[in-house]
């Protein structure tokens, strides 16, 4: 008898692991055959980006075709937003799927005939737009994942919920935006979520590669804005003066010493980095204030604690020491928390990955300093982010143009992987948890 229930238990098994692996093979043969549908939705995309907050024409196009689709389509979500729900034919667990829709302010550089030319407006600030982030590849692959997807509805153990999010770089300073709105706004009830996947193309890791990490992925983020307040004075007589522009360059250096003396650099890595220092009119004036901003990345709750309450210290004592005051306000407009990979579900999703990239392209990676509002989904549920290699082969990666720069550029040959890696998540997902 316990012979039979073992051979009944194997024959259970490999029944199993015969129809996962003819759905991983459809799921290939199905996204193939949209691999220059999902290229030309990312071109267009890409001649036409949009700000957060701003996805009007991004929105739209996506819920057509997933109402072309047949999914169920909820737009306005978190302002710019779209959800579709896919039932599937067959209970089981709920998948979300994400991708973010906006672009930067930042004007193209790259020589492409679908290069972007739009002109907006950031903050006050007359600026380009471009999608040099890769969130137009993000939504292309995701569209296609709905279409390759809607068309296997009968052979879906569950529902997937595919979650198009605007403003993940941030929103203009006074307003919400994001993962973090659309979470306020239930995208992860009704049907409620059991675990979310996302990913992030990568401009200098090679096409073909994923990379993951379990556990602490990508930084936590706060920004800060310091105001230094002292006395002007003419150039010509600064001891009339307290400057705060001296100051300001003490404090710049003086923060420094949190990541080189305050941190434990064995455990995790931090970044404390001012961008931005405003203060003064002409040559000859010294002013009465300095304003700098700046940003703060850590990977772990007690470590963002330690930063935020050194800075505030040394900018305060720092300031005090040479007679002028410091107002600091950390976060200032932006706070993601740490981009954190469920570890038991990253070692479940783990042969998925392998199944669709082919286990010597996917590899771990390091932390990333970069932040990422897919954290604020996962500390509701387990969720995984990984990232996909966009870099052309045999470019070196030092020299690939990186995100958030004129120059930024993706290889398209590598979306069909983007497809299937999300498909096979979903759908091993589900499997497992029938």
């Amino acid at each position: 008898m316990k012979r039979f229930y073992f051979i009944l238990l194997v024959l259970i098994t490999m029944s199993a692991a015969a129809q996962k692996n003819a759905l991983r093979s459809e799921v290939a043969k199905k996204a193939l055959s949209i691999e220059q549908k999902v290229i030309e939705w990312r071109r267009d995309l890409h001649e036409h980006p949009e700000l957060g907050n701003n996805e009007v024409r991004t929105a739209a196009l996506v819920a057509k075709h997933l109402q072309s689709l047949g999914i169920e389509v909820k737009t306005g979500v978190a302002k710019t937003g779209v959800v579709g729900i896919l039932k599937g034919g067959k209970p089981g667990p709920v998948v979300a799927l994400r991708a973010d829709m906006d672009g930067l302010p930042v004007t193209e550089r790259v020589p492409l005939p679908f290069a972007s030319k739009v002109k907006s407006t950031y903050n006050g600030q007359d600026v380009g737009v471009m999608h040099a982030c890769g969130h137009d590849t993000h939504v292309a692959i995701l569209m296609g994942v709905a279409e390759v997807l809607a068309g296997m509805k009968k052979d879906i153990p569950g529902t997937i919920k595919f979650i198009f999010q605007p403003a993940e770089e941030g929103v203009p300073v006074g307003e919400e935006g994001g993962a973090e709105l659309m979470v306020k706004e239930g995208v992860l009830e009704n049907p409620k979520v059991d675990a979310i996947f996302g990913l992030h193309i990568n401009s200098q890791t090679p096409v073909g590669d994923i990379t993951y990490r379990p556990g602490g992925t990508m930084a936590a983020v706060n920004d800060l804005k310091i105001t230094i307040t002292g006395r002007q004075a003419h150039g010509a007589y600064p001891w009339s003066s307290i400057d705060p522009i001296v100051v300001s360059s003490q404090i710049v250096n003086n923060l420094q010493t949190i990541v080189s003396r305050n941190l434990n650099v064995t455990e995790n890595p931090g970044v404390v980095t001012i961008g931005s220092i405003h203060g003064g009119v002409r040559s000859n004036i010294i002013p009465e204030k300095v304003e700098m901003l700046g940003t703060v990345r850590n990977f772990s709750k007690e470590d963002e604690a330690l930063f935020i309450e050194r800075i505030k210290t040394i900018a305060i004592k720092t300031a005090e020491a040479n007679g002028a005051t410091a107002e600091v306000i950390i976060p200032y407009s932006a706070h993601y928390p740490v981009t954190f990979n469920d570890v038991a579900l990253t070692e479940k999703m783990l042969p998925s990955l392998q199944a669709s990239a082919g286990a010597d392209h996917v590899k771990l990676k390091p932390p990333v300093t970069g932040a990422e509002d897919f954290s604020f989904y996962q500390e509701k549920v387990p969720g995984l982010f990984i990232f996909l290699g966009g870099m052309p082969k045999g470019q070196d990666p030092l020299k690939a143009p990186s995100h958030h720069t004129p120059d930024f550029f993706i290889d398209e040959s590598g979306f069909t992987l983007g497809v299937n890696a999300l498909c096979n998540l979903a759908l091993d997902y589900m499997a497992i948890k029938k």
